[in-house]
């Protein structure tokens, strides 16, 4: 089977991260999650989070998730996204309050739907194909709320650049033309569900 560019840098990035916080430091501490409301896209996901220092707070985070379904022949909501965030936490690793800087990179083909606080309005009468690649600010907390389980919020806002190719609904719409849009606003948000291991 082939994989594309996108899951074999995701493997890569991941691997590099996992030898960084556990070949490296003695305090091998990293963590699994799940973005609980991103379910409700029908979007599986996950993420891993990586202990970068054993004397500093400093954690890397790489998570992503998909939509591979279609709705309707009129409208969709295919995509892929994932992000990669280097985190500073104030207190210690995994709880409590964390800043991060994130990046976020993904791919689309969504028409025929209508977005919250009408952004991109376009999607409601059109089809668009492309990507997007954007940087932002983050602020989070997470509970404890298990002996190895937390609950973290997090939300983050910046800058995206969407590219893309514009149809007519349907599979098989007639190309009307390509674009760009610079898109300022939130780019991170999730509550997540993790899985610690010290």
């Amino acid at each position: 089977m082939n994989m594309n560019n996108f899951t074999k840098k995701f493997i890569f990035v991941g691997l590099c991260a996992l030898l960084l916080s556990s070949g490296m430091y003695g305090q091998r501490r990293f963590a699994v999650k799940t973005n609980i409301p991103y379910w409700a896209t029908l979007s599986p996901n996950a993420g891993a989070e990586f202990l970068l220092s054993s004397n500093h707070n400093y954690t890397l985070e790489i998570s992503g998730g998909f939509n591979p379904f279609k709705i309707s022949n009129d409208k969709q909501w295919k995509h892929w996204v994932m992000w990669a965030e280097a985190r500073y936490w104030v207190f210690e690793p995994f709880n409590a309050h964390f800043f991060g800087l994130h990046y976020v990179g993904g791919g689309y083909n969504a028409g025929g739907v209508k977005l919250p606080f009408n952004v991109f309005e376009e999607l409601r009468t059109q089809r668009a194909d492309g990507n997007v690649n954007g940087v932002g600010l983050s602020y989070g907390y997470s509970w404890i709320i298990g002996n190895n389980l937390t609950l973290e919020a997090t939300l983050g806002a910046g800058y995206a650049r969407f590219n893309y190719d514009t149809y007519a609904l349907g599979e098989n719409g007639e190309r009307k033309g390509t674009g760009h849009k610079d898109y300022f606003g939130l780019t991170k948000g999730a509550i997540s569900l993790v899985y610690v291991f010290k």
